[in-house]
């Protein structure tokens, strides 16, 4: 029954729906191409407000509901979804905020070529990180987090025009598909070690050793690469080369809330271990410094909001990986109010661009004197990010602040460690806060102001206004926050308790506020004409430029050496390490007899392998291409002869066919080539060669003849026997493993020789291309 832990439902269950869904759409909006770019809007607003509603319909049962979809369940795979208090809160942003800013991109993009793979893909991604935010356990969240950084990849790309386009979304795959690789070794080791990666499993049975210690190193890992924190906080400031849209869905509200999320469901289970706690706070507090820092850098104000939101990632990062109960409901407001706010604040930044043609600090000028209703809606979220009162920033930040303080009872001296680091990256963020303000709004002394060059529809207007709306209702009335994420956080922790209020009284939370904010406008004062560009030398990019630029000059180098262009040396490559792993095998077997050998079954056996062998012996001889391909042939046709006498004729058959058409293509290849050839180069001895060739043959003969006489157990093709027809419904036994019980193997087999036949009709046609070129230069040559 649906709602009862564990149950097993099928496709046609409520949050499966809702994922697939997003699939559904966002596959149909990209095959329909642009001609339908309004159905391709009003089709992907539908699916997120249908999922944004489902959400809070199945939110209401007040109740988790388990789905379980089978995915390969001789392995043991499953996809595993959970409703609970936190999944409810993160659909609803990444379904409601999607919704609001899809509607904005289609005024944002105002015909762009791109805009209907932007649709596309946006859903996509939606449906992705939908499905990851509902993870029951580790392996369903691996999957939803591949799909993640692929969609990402794509939208961050989304002008493939652009070589800085293109390089980010490299950069950002790379980065965070080197975590993806981290997951799933995580995965695997919780598997081999638990029995289990399903987070309530864990929770109620939490297990110990080497092994999940290693494990939960690569879950940090995981979790430091998808949000962007020290070391690898770099791909994030870069990926703002995609639209505004993009960089205000992906890297304010969803996708770099993926790593919080991992942390958020591991924290309450594993936050007690010291190494844990530690590489929290000391990332965590790194990325939130360093992330300010940079922000006041930036003259461009999307990077400066991207590089703000590298530091407030890394202040959610130590509310969430501490693990405490009060800060663990300070995490889960703060990120709501975070999203809000970020949001807010790119979306508004979108509308500059697109009223004054530019994002650039030191060009923009009177902008809040022309648009003030804009001037006061991204003051606003800036305020509420900054934390000052009466905005929801102040009340998620003021328990955050309440939570550190408390937290030594839990965590130690630690505790007061990362309430130090929380005030300083605080104070950083109430500066670069200034710098937005007074950068994007303010009057230059010295320029004239901007010029209006759109003005924005209500599109474009509407969800900052929307946006702003919130960050100021829920500061006047934080407790409706604080009692809807009081549920939530209990999700992840029990023990999770708190409450949002306007006016905390004065205690340390709230004086430590006020420092926060005196000293963070006396330091922008201060330091406003300083050149922070070059007193902030810190650069992840550069350092991520060289360290991939250094491993392609290595690869370059290894590859001139052991890639020659020479078939023969890579053939006598490989065959001199497949004899050293063979002979390793033997030897290893160590009793070396093989009993109940035989040598042929017939006489026409024995008259076949002697003309193979002869086919054989006489390929290598002969000079002549079209001989030699004649005599391969051979050797494929007495094959297919020995299938034959073995009482398989469709095996036989395909064979025949296989080699037929292998022989055909051969010779029409060979009919462009000279027709003798050498086949001993002199740089490469005949007798080593044949040394070579001898010793291989040898040994796989020795080794099949090891491994068939080792079998102890039942063979596998005598249980396919037995199986074909009651478990398949075929008397066939070959086409029934063909296309039942390996059918993946043979779906595979199909993908890479259809991707190869779609390689090769390419380069005969570029061929066909290039001569066409040729053949008209020449001609205007002899005009």
């Amino acid at each position: 029954m649906l709602g009862e832990p564990g149950s097993l439902v099928g496709i046609g269950s409520p949050m499966t729906a809702v994922v697939l869904a997003h699939f559904l759409v966002g596959l149909t909006i990209l095959a329909v191409g642009v001609r339908v770019s309004r159905l391709a809007v009003s089709s992907g607003v539908v699916v997120l407000l249908t999922a944004f509603i489902a959400m809070v319909a199945l939110a209401r049962r007040d109740e988790e509901i388990h789905e379980t979809w089978t995915w390969i369940g001789d392995l043991g795979l499953t996809i595993d979804l959970r409703l609970d208090g936190f999944a409810v809160v993160m659909g609803l942003v990444v379904s409601g905020l999607g919704a609001l800013i899809l509607a904005y991109a289609a005024a944002y993009f105002d015909h762009d070529r791109t805009f209907n793979r932007f649709a596309g893909v946006f859903v996509l991604f939606a449906g992705a990180m939908t499905g990851l935010v509902l993870s029951a356990d580790l392996f369903t969240m691996f999957v939803f987090w591949e799909m993640t950084s692929l969609f990402s990849f794509l939208l961050i790309g989304l002008d493939d025009r652009s070589e800085k386009a293109r390089k980010s979304a490299l950069r950002a795959l790379l980065t965070t598909g080197m975590g993806g690789l981290a997951l799933l070794g995580a995965v695997a080791l919780f598997q081999v070690e638990a029995g289990t990666t399903s987070f309530a499993a864990l929770a109620e049975s939490p297990p110990a050793g080497a092994v999940v210690n290693a494990a939960l190193v690569l879950v940090l890992l995981a979790a430091f690469t998808k949000s962007a924190q020290f070391p690898f906080h770099f791909w994030l400031p870069g990926a703002m080369a995609a639209p505004t849209p993009v960089s205000a869905y992906l890297h304010s509200a969803t996708m770099v809330k993926a790593g919080i999320v991992l942390v958020a469901r591991m924290a309450p289970i594993f936050g007690d271990r010291e190494f844990w706690r530690w590489s929290i706070v000391v990332c965590g507090g790194l990325t939130m410094m360093i992330g300010g820092l940079r922000a006041l850098k930036q003259n461009d104000i999307k990077l400066l909001l991207a590089f703000g939101t590298v530091s407030q990632l890394g202040f959610m990062m130590i509310l969430f990986g501490l693990g405490t109960p009060s800060l663990t409901y300070a995490g889960v407001a703060h990120l709501v109010a975070h999203a809000i706010f970020k949001a807010g604040l790119f979306l508004g930044v979108g509308v500059v661009d697109h009223t004054f043609g530019s994002r650039d600090i030191t060009v923009l000028s009177g902008v809040g004197r022309k648009m003030k209703w804009l001037a006061a809606l991204a003051v606003a979220n800036a305020l509420s990010m900054a934390g000052v009162i009466p905005l929801l920033g102040f009340a998620t930040k003021e328990k955050a602040l309440v939570g550190l303080i408390d937290s030594d009872h839990y965590v130690g001296g630690l505790g007061n460690i990362a309430l130090v680091v929380v005030v300083l990256g605080s104070v950083v963020t109430v500066m670069y806060t200034l710098r937005f303000i007074s950068g994007t709004f303010g009057r230059r002394s010295d320029a004239v102001d901007s010029d209006v060059r759109h003005r924005p529809g209500w599109l474009l207007v509407g969800p900052v206004v929307l946006l702003a709306g919130l960050s100021i209702i829920g500061g006047l009335v934080p407790g409706v926050l604080g009692d809807l994420v009081r549920g939530p956080a209990k999700s992840l922790d029990a023990a999770a308790k708190g409450h949002l209020v306007l006016w905390p009284g004065v205690n340390a939370a709230f004086l430590t506020s006020l420092g926060i904010l005196a000293g963070g406008a006396a330091l922008w004062r201060a330091t406003r004409r300083l050149e922070w560009n070059r007193t902030i030398p810190i650069d992840g990019e550069r350092a991520y430029d060289v360290v991939y630029e250094s491993v392609l000059s290595i690869s370059r180098r290894v590859t001139a050496v052991s890639q020659t262009g020479s078939l023969v040396v890579y053939l006598v490559a490989t065959m001199t390490v497949v004899l050293a792993a063979l002979v390793v095998a033997i030897f290893w077997a160590g009793d070396l007899t093989v009993d109940g050998l035989v040598i042929a079954d017939s006489w026409q056996q024995a008259l076949i392998v002697i003309g193979v062998c002869a086919a054989s012996i006489a390929l290598v001889i002969v000079r002549h291409r079209f001989v030699s391909a004649a005599m391969l042939g051979v050797v494929g046709f007495g094959v297919a002869v020995l299938f034959a006498l073995h009482g398989a004729p469709d095996l036989a058959l395909t064979q025949l066919l296989v080699e037929t058409l292998t022989l055909v293509v051969f010779l029409l290849v060979l009919r462009q080539m000279p027709r003798r050839f050498d086949p001993s180069p002199s740089w490469v001895p005949r007798v080593f060669r044949l040394v070579v060739s001898l010793a291989v043959g040898a040994a796989m003969t020795l080794f099949a003849l090891q491994v068939f006489d080792a079998r102890t157990g039942t063979s596998v093709g005598e249980e396919y026997a037995v199986l074909s027809e009651p478990e398949a419904g075929g008397r066939n036994i070959v086409n029934v493993i063909l296309v039942d019980f390996r059918g993946f193997d043979t779906l595979g087999e199909i993908t890479v020789l259809a991707i190869a036949a779609i390689g090769v009709m390419n380069l005969v046609r570029m061929a066909q291309r290039q001569r066409r070129i040729e053949a008209a230069s020449a001609d205007e040559v002899v005009a």
